[in-house]
């Protein structure tokens, strides 16, 4: 019988193997499946899961009845596309990579804050119609930010920001002080914080509570000259409402680097729009970030080897790993 633990690594048909995982193979069975048929095959044989690639439905399809697998980690911080009924109620341990994309993702908000002050869209514009356009921009220090979402990610933004001297406050579940946010409010305080803020920025997970979450209403509730910043979720965003606020003036801008829809469609009116930054679903993608992901999973399974508590487990009740 072999007693090594066996390791499925769920992978995109495009992608390479994950890096990173060298020392784990030393000690364990990794396979690795690309296909819904590699799926089937394996899974019944499978004690832990590594889901690197996001087709859910395959992956729901092809669960065993009779199940073997102890644990499934997620390679992203969100983790709503793999909340699956028959995980959600079974006793499998679910953990996600939270804390590998926290840097990046503090620094592309970093240079979006920066973008929209410094007025750098324009910059281009004019720099390709051959214009000599002078203006003044903004300075940032003494502005405010509110991030939605006062998790790992949020706080690693709030501290950039703080070294620019912004004010940075954040939302979240109960109302606290955790630096380096000046303050933590209760999500229910949000449509009353909103008119203060400069720059509102969503690091937010996916939950049934923020789905849909900033709608018209919402934008209305910012002031005329603030920006939206997304790096959270796209389906936080009702895209066509954030498209009406942004047409009707009643937000100066927005970094999208998630997006309802993705990929967008490319006759999709936010293309063309101004005042709008669009990436692809890439703020925390640093060069190296997959072996990040692999040697995170390394050391995660040290201690499940050891028989010691996970770290970065998800409530899966909640969607997300709970702060402390």
């Amino acid at each position: 019988m072999n007693e090594k633990t066996r390791i499925l690594v769920l992978t995109a048909p495009d992608e390479d193997d994950l890096p990173g995982l060298e020392s784990v193979a030393e000690r364990a069975e990794v396979r690795h499946a690309r296909d819904e048929a590699a799926l089937q095959r394996h899974l019944p044989e499978t004690d832990v899961l590594v889901v690197t690639d996001f087709r859910t439905e395959m992956l729901e399809r092809a669960w065993p009845a009779d199940n073997p697998i102890r644990w499934v980690h997620a390679t992203s911080a969100g983790v709503d596309k793999l909340m699956f009924p028959a995980l959600v109620e079974s006793k499998i341990q679910v953990t996600n990579a939270r804390g590998v994309f926290n840097r990046g993702i503090a620094e592309y908000v970093l240079g979006a804050v920066l973008l929209f002050a410094k007025d750098t869209l324009n910059n281009l514009r004019y720099q390709r119609e051959h214009r000599w356009v002078h203006r003044e921009t903004e300075l940032i220090r003494g502005q405010r930010a509110l991030i939605v979402g006062a998790g790992s990610i949020g706080a690693e933004v709030a501290g950039a920001l703080k070294v620019l001297g912004l004010t940075v406050h954040g939302t979240a579940r109960s109302e606290r002080d955790h630096p380096p946010f000046d303050h933590v409010y209760a999500n229910d305080q949000l449509p009353e914080l909103l008119p203060e803020a400069d720059f509102v920025i969503v690091t937010a997970p996916l939950t049934p509570a923020t789905a849909g979450l900033f709608d018209r209403a919402l934008f209305q509730r910012m002031k005329p000259e603030a920006r939206f910043i997304n790096v959270g979720r796209g389906p936080i965003v009702k895209t066509a409402d954030l498209l009406a606020a942004l047409q009707a003036g009643e937000i100066a801008g927005a970094a999208l680097d998630v997006l309802e829809e993705e990929p967008l469609p490319d006759d999709h009116p936010l293309w063309d729009q101004p005042n709008v930054m669009l990436s692809a679903h890439m703020a925390g993608d640093f060069i190296g970030w997959r072996r990040a992901l692999g040697e995170q999973f390394a050391d995660n399974f040290e201690r499940w080897e050891k028989g010691e508590a996970l770290f970065n487990l998800v409530d899966k009740g909640r969607g997300f790993v709970p702060g402390k």
